[in-house]
């Protein structure tokens, strides 16, 4: 399978330039002083972006296991106390695909 670009490349003057050089800035041959280029640039990132990393930082805090409910299963497991309810697990199954079912439905 062969793949085309299909749209034009950009011009040389819009690739990798984000602000005008300097009349005194060197030519790529030249010595340039890389902290007084580096001063000029400046990035400012939105509120969405502090949000993120501040629900990226309390996610990794949060314990995705209760390890303490399943060492009382392990335990009532062991000593024979553990019962399985069928049906609620067949109503559980069921209802997990129904939603599944709902989710792809709502995505197409």
């Amino acid at each position: 399978m062969k793949i085309d670009k299909t749209t034009p490349p950009l011009p040389a003057s819009q690739i990798g330039e984000l602000a005008p050089r300097s009349p005194n800035a060197k030519t790529a041959k030249g010595s340039t002083d890389s902290s007084a280029a580096a001063s000029s640039t400046s990035v400012q990132l939105g509120t969405g972006s502090a949000q993120l990393h501040s629900l990226g930082k309390s996610v990794a805090n949060t314990s995705v296991v209760d390890t303490e409910k399943v060492a009382a299963i392990k335990h009532a497991i062991s000593e024979g106390r553990f019962q399985v309810n069928p049906e609620r697990v067949a109503d559980r199954l069921i209802d997990s695909v129904k939603e599944l079912i709902n989710a792809n439905k709502n995505q197409a």
